[in-house]
């Protein structure tokens, strides 16, 4: 039986299909799009079964070549520029798409496992698993806020096949150099700090310092563990939050980079205030494009996963981010 990864040669999507790998499982079907070609170097070091573009992956399946031979679908294919404005473009890729694929695992009782998203709690100063909590502020938040709520549909019919939606909070972690200025906060402090011996972040903005705006930053690997473990528990299904559980400042961030590239050069930590004063940490106007589609602040709210059994604890900034930067210079 195969496992399927879409987006496989995408961030989250790579990450899996390594940690597949990893439990042995090898028989996988990558899908993808490879028109931003230089996304193969992702699957370079993984083992796959074949790999099929992903508009020839849809049409396939539609005509049956697949039936009776997959276990899983790990859906994470989208488009997740939250700052893409062509709507059409948006709901047809991450929404229409992601429906056919849903249907066609119900109809052959495959476990789905898919990418939903924080975008969908916009504003929301509550982040619980919950209609009234969910109000995206933009296009790319409503495309996985609407197949959220396909979702719910399906499961209120009482499938008895496994749909698993995760809300990714802030990803951040290997395999997402790709992924340009979506990219994570950690992934552009180290190239920044390493081009130009400092690192740039927002002004105060919301009510918050500078650099002092708070996201719920998650390390991949997590990521891709609470994935796994859903897969080998096919008789959970629901939507669940998928961050580390605690907000952190994008100061945070910054001097969790700017001190791991200081110890891989043989310096010394300094504080956050060190870092400023030294000119290391500055901060930059709050752009334009971003007021009113900006969440100053996330945290999820992990008791519906910890519910669900998953008890393995959550990398902090300072853990994950110093082991990234770790990656990230092996890997320059």
């Amino acid at each position: 039986m195969y496992t399927i990864v879409t987006g496989a040669a995408g961030f989250i999507g790579a990450n899996l299909v390594k940690a597949l790998n990893e439990r042995g499982v090898s028989k996988i079907i990558a899908v993808d799009n490879l028109t931003q070609a230089e996304k193969f170097r992702n699957l370079v070091d993984c083992e796959i079964a074949d790999y099929i573009d992903k508009q020839d992956f849809i049409a396939r399946i539609q005509s049956g070549c697949f039936d009776g031979e997959v276990e899983a679908v790990f859906h994470e294919g989208a488009c997740s520029d939250t700052m893409e404005s062509d709507g059409r473009y948006m709901m047809e890729n991450n929404y229409r798409y992601s429906t056919i694929l849903l249907d066609w695992c119900l109809d052959q009782d495959v476990q789905f496992l898919y990418a939903s998203s924080a975008a969908t709690y916009g504003a929301s100063s509550v982040f619980k698993e919950e209609r009234q909590n969910e109000a995206p502020l933009n296009v790319y938040g409503y495309s996985k806020f609407l197949f959220d709520q396909i979702v719910r549909q399906r499961l209120a019919k009482a499938p008895s096949s496994q749909v698993v939606g995760f809300r990714y909070f802030n990803v951040y972690g290997p395999r997402e150099q790709h992924k340009g200025r979506m990219a994570s906060v950690a992934f552009h402090n180290f190239k920044q700090y390493r081009a130009e011996g400092k690192v740039k972040l927002f002004e105060g903005s919301h009510g918050y310092d500078n650099g002092g705006q708070m996201r719920d930053f998650v390390y991949v690997g997590d990521v891709a563990k609470v994935n796994l473990f859903f897969l080998e528990h096919p008789e959970k299904s629901g939507i669940f939050n998928l961050g580390s559980g605690r907000a952190q400042s994008f100061n945070e961030v910054a001097t969790a980079a700017v001190n791991g590239c200081r110890r891989i050069n043989g310096e010394a930590p300094l504080a956050l205030a060190q870092l400023q004063e030294a000119g290391l940490i500055e901060y930059q106007a709050f752009p334009e494009a971003l007021k009113g589609k900006y969440q100053a602040y996330t945290q999820a709210d992990l008791g519906h996963l910890r519910a669900a059994g998953y008890t393995a604890p959550m990398a902090s900034v300072e853990e994950g981010v110093a082991r990234y930067i770790d990656w990230l210079h092996a890997h320059a």
